[in-house]
């Protein structure tokens, strides 16, 4: 497979070039869960400036180990001969003192390793970054996946604390990014990859445009031996210490449990703190959000933990769960039985109500609304006299009141009918709104109301830069 041209991240790089192009000493701290692209939008930041560049990927070795590998690219960086250095801190001391007469960019790639091997390391850098301030013009970069060793940089008592210049929380890219990835796809077919890859880059990169949806699917997830199988098992392997109750809290959210105390009754975790522990990591790896509705947002009782990561959402709700038949079954036979249907009429739709909510959002921020939002989410409503209650997935709301949206991934145009019928049954539960919005992916009927506003997945994937 061909490698794909860089996608993204435009505003990240765009921070990066500025601390570059500041002619004191600069630290960095780029971190975020594993596939993110950190170390690819490191390349690319690199790539755009022709100064000396060191980039080094940290090892799980000795001291001695990474000493002597990252001495070999200082060598040859450098053009000097072979390089002796005792320790890390010496051969640190030596790039800091090369940026002393130009610009140097000094890559520390999955920091941690090195961090678990050199003693004290986090002390060392403090004291050659306060040796160095104002003589340095060294652009020093400290990455990482394991994003709460990373965080702790940051804290008070860490020795790096107030040393950090920029720090960049790399997160996975919205629908409209993701879609670079694949962009000869119709805009219906944009939404099922994003669905199932969501903003992974990595993920994303993998996607052959000369294969169907369904095909890149099996190809990469549900084949035997498919690219992609163990990626959500790894992933969850190398930060959790048990797994087992992280597959708990999956299977409960994949059947519709997001509150709590459902999650805890219905998976086989002990305790609460230790369903409280389990979410809370799987928010740091953004596996999982947690939501509360946005006219109840103290409530903790209506709070909602949700699957945040598309592919492991993909993963629970299709492969895990049906494990044994996968072994066994011929794979075409297998994704037509337990994927193909739910997949297109429930699985797909559910998440282009998240595309929405982005889409949304992305016009908030670059003052496209007419009326600019503070809150966008979940509406909770209860009627105690008809023993009804439940929730809107996409309401706003602003200056004027509350905005409510509705997203439809259906092959036929909405309806007139479609809508006030919507309209009425949000009315009927005591939510008035001023504007309601409606998403078609296939178009609309005619219908006269000033109140509504329609949107098309042309919109989605053309009116809002990403």
């Amino acid at each position: 497979m061909y490698r794909k041209a860089f996608v993204g991240r435009a505003g990240e790089l765009s921070k990066l070039d500025t601390m570059y192009s500041s002619p004191r000493q600069q630290v960095t701290l780029i971190y975020g869960r594993r596939r993110v692209g950190k170390s690819e939008l490191i390349k690319q930041f690199i790539q755009q400036h022709p100064c000396d560049a060191i980039y080094y990927e940290c090892k799980q070795t000795t001291e001695q180990n990474n000493v002597s590998s990252l001495s070999a690219l200082v060598s040859e960086k450098f053009s000097l001969p072979p390089l002796g250095f005792g320790d890390m801190e010496k051969l640190l001391e030596f790039v800091f003192t090369q940026a002393c007469d130009r610009k140097i960019i000094l890559v520390l790639d999955e920091y941690p390793y090195l961090q678990k091997t050199v003693t004290g390391l986090d002390s060392i850098l403090q004291s050659l970054i306060d040796r160095y301030t104002g003589k340095s013009r060294l652009k020093f970069i400290l990455c990482g996946s394991f994003v709460e060793t990373m965080k702790k940089l940051l804290l008070r008592h860490n020795p790096l604390y107030g040393r950090i210049s920029l720090v960049l929380n790399l997160k996975p890219m919205n629908y409209l990014e993701s879609a670079g990835f694949y962009p000869s796809f119709s805009h219906a077919d944009k939404v099922r990859l994003y669905s199932v890859f969501g903003g992974i880059p990595y993920y994303n990169s993998l996607i052959d445009e000369n294969r169907s949806v369904k095909e890149n699917i099996m190809e990469l997830l549900t084949l035997p031996g498919a690219r992609l199988e163990d990626e959500v098992y790894m992933y969850l392997n190398s930060e959790l210490s048990r797994i087992t109750n992280a597959n708990e809290v999956f299977e409960a959210l994949t059947r519709g449990f997001s509150r709590f105390s459902d999650i805890l009754s219905q998976s086989h975790i002990n305790s609460s703190p230790t369903l409280a522990k389990v979410l809370e990591k799987l928010m740091l790896m953004d596996m999982v959000e947690k939501e509360a509705p946005i006219n109840d947002a103290r409530n903790k009782k209506k709070t909602g933990y949700y699957i945040s990561d598309n592919l492991s959402r993909f993963y629970y709700q299709y492969i895990f769960c049906h494990a044994s038949q996968r072994r066994i079954m011929n794979p075409e036979v297998f994704y037509e039985r337990y994927i193909a249907r739910d997949f297109e009429q429930a699985y797909v739709p559910k998440r282009f109500e998240e595309i929405c909510k982005q889409f949304l959002v992305l016009k908030n921020q670059q003052g496209e609304m007419p009326e600019p939002f503070e809150a966008i989410g979940k509406y909770y409503y209860d009627l105690p006299r008809e023993h009804k209650n439940g929730e809107f997935d996409v309401v706003t709301k602003d200056d004027r009141g509350y905005a409510f949206y509705e997203a439809k991934f259906r092959e036929a145009p909405v309806t007139a009918a479609m809508i006030e019928q919507e309209i009425r049954q949000v009315n009927e539960t005591g939510l008035y709104c001023y504007q309601y919005g409606f998403f078609s992916r296939s178009g609309y009927e005619e219908i006269d109301r000033q109140d509504v506003v329609k949107y098309t997945l042309d919109d989605l994937y053309a009116s809002v830069a990403p």
